[in-house]
């Protein structure tokens, strides 16, 4: 109990800032001390000590410490399906090696995929993925994983190409049917999700038209600097020579897709795949497999080490060719800790501004000050990227908003499907575009490329937002509906 059964104070203007504070502090610090290394640990400790000053500003309000741990246990209880996709898709990963999945995955795709149309050809690749099986993660984590690594045996940018494979998998993720976000959204909002769908058209599609243009723009850029075919067909013969290359690689890829459309949960669905690889590898590679665990003569326990291995710490192999070993040598679930860290630090850190009301105390002045249309949808946006930031996850920059906005669109007549496209193209888009961001670090851990390398060419993701909130200020595409009265209840 507290003393004397006291209240706790609202939180103050300075409350809410000095957690930002910090936390801009700590991270500058620490991406100007270490560079793109601060993503291996020091802004993981950032994030880690800016919910301890966030929790200590509770404390000082009258908040006891158990509320606190409570909050903090919520914020891990509301990641856990997001461990199991990382730790599956570190494990699918070294498995898709091991079996030739990945290899033979880019083997074919050096020989269809050409440089002056690669990037464009990329983003559209993932965007049919995404649609298929409306996830952006799995999408990335499979075959956004065997573009990038096509891209570095083309000789073209993988950075540039990891913007690609995120451009096209968020358009994917953010008007399917069967994506978990767009669902989401839907039901926060209160609008039919198909209804939600048919008003993201809007802003998806014209945005990604903008993305393809200027991938198809870098990509005659870069023609030129392109590795010469010699060079091309050396690394192809290396794969061919460790790797039995056959169509039949690709059925994890096949099981995959199969599970994905009929809806099974994508953790069960990657660690299906997964296993199944591992086991195909037994038959397609047993060379492979028996160099990778220095082979006893016994078939059946160096299939099953490998399996094991490769899920727990990856595949990795000495072919003489730096970027076949960096192609193949990759996965496992112990690649994905660091990025398990800085989503638990995040998480934590958002959960606890939300749950003391410090998020609130911040987003209530701008919804007073946003007079009109347009700078409503600014507010918006502002509050869906700012809590990507802050909060680093996105489900939180997706409901927070949704919620706290919907009464005041319907007060001023403006249709929830307005609220639901702009909370999509402000909390979904964005979120890969920040390091300590759950999407965005799952990005950069999943495809071999920093967050901060690929963010500036993930186009589709800054003109989905930027077209949404342009619409509210020129009144395009904008649908009205009979203001509520200010006096009904909240609900």
């Amino acid at each position: 109990m507290r003393p004397g059964n006291a209240v706790p104070r609202q939180p103050s203007l300075s409350d809410a800032l000095i957690p930002l504070a910090t936390l801009a502090l700590l991270i500058g610090g620490s991406l100007a001390l270490f560079g793109l290394d601060a993503l291996d640990g020091p802004i993981q400790v950032a994030l880690v000590l800016c919910a301890g000053v966030a929790a200590l500003v509770a404390v000082k309000n009258g908040h006891e410490w158990a509320e606190v741990q409570t909050a903090g246990q919520g914020a891990m209880a509301s990641v856990t399906s997001a461990v199991f996709i990382l730790l599956a898709v570190g494990a699918l990963i070294g498995t898709w090696n091991l079996s030739g999945t990945i290899p033979t995955l880019v083997y074919y795709g050096i020989q269809v995929l050409a440089p002056g149309w690669y990037y464009a050809a990329t983003a559209l690749i993932c965007a049919v993925v995404a649609l298929s099986i409306g996830s952006s993660w799995t999408t990335a984590g499979t075959i956004g994983v065997g573009l990038v690594g096509i891209a570095t045996m083309l000789g073209v940018s993988p950075a540039i190409t990891a913007g690609a494979v995120i451009s096209g998998a968020y358009l994917g993720d953010k008007t399917s049917p069967l994506s978990e976000t767009t669902i989401l959204t839907a039901q926060m909002v209160k609008v039919d999700v198909y209804a939600h769908i048919r008003r993201q058209v809007w802003t998806s599609v014209p945005a990604f038209l903008v993305a393809l243009a200027v991938f198809f723009v870098l990509g005659l850029a870069h023609v030129g600097e392109t590795e010469d075919t010699v060079s091309t067909t050396t690394e192809l013969d290396a794969l061919s020579d460790v790797f039995w290359i056959s169509p039949v690689n690709l059925l994890p890829l096949v099981l995959l897709a199969y599970l994905s459309i009929r809806k099974v949960p994508a953790s069960l669905a990657l660690i299906a795949s997964a296993l199944f690889a591992g086991a195909l590898a037994a038959f397609t590679q047993p060379e492979v497999v028996a160099a990778f665990v220095s082979g006893t003569g016994n078939v059946v326990v160096e299939s099953i080490k490998a399996v094991w291995q490769a899920m727990a710490t990856g595949f990795d192999i000495d072919t003489g060719l730096t970027e076949v070993d960096q192609l193949v040598s990759r996965g496992g679930m112990d690649s994905m800790l660091l990025t398990l860290w800085l989503i638990f630090g995040a998480v934590t850190f958002g959960a606890l501004l939300e749950h003391f009301g410090l998020i609130a105390r911040l987003v209530d002045p701008m919804i007073a000050s946003a007079t009109s249309t347009g700078r409503l949808f600014l507010t918006v946006f502002a509050c869906g990227f700012g809590l990507n930031v802050v909060a680093g996850d996105q489900y939180i920059a997706l409901v927070l908003p949704s919620r706290v906005f919907r009464l005041e669109f319907a007060q001023r007549g403006l249709a929830p499907t307005n609220l639901s496209r702009l909370a999509a193209d402000s909390g979904t888009v964005t979120s890969p575009l920040v390091p300590w961001n759950s999407c965005g670090a799952f990005m950069g851990a999943t495809l071999g490329v920093s967050t901060l390398l690929y963010a500036p060419y993930a186009i589709f993701c800054y003109a989905s937002p930027l077209l949404s909130v342009v619409y509210g200020y020129t009144g395009f595409r904008i649908e009205k509906t009979e203001p509520l009265d200010a006096a009904k209840e909240r609900t």
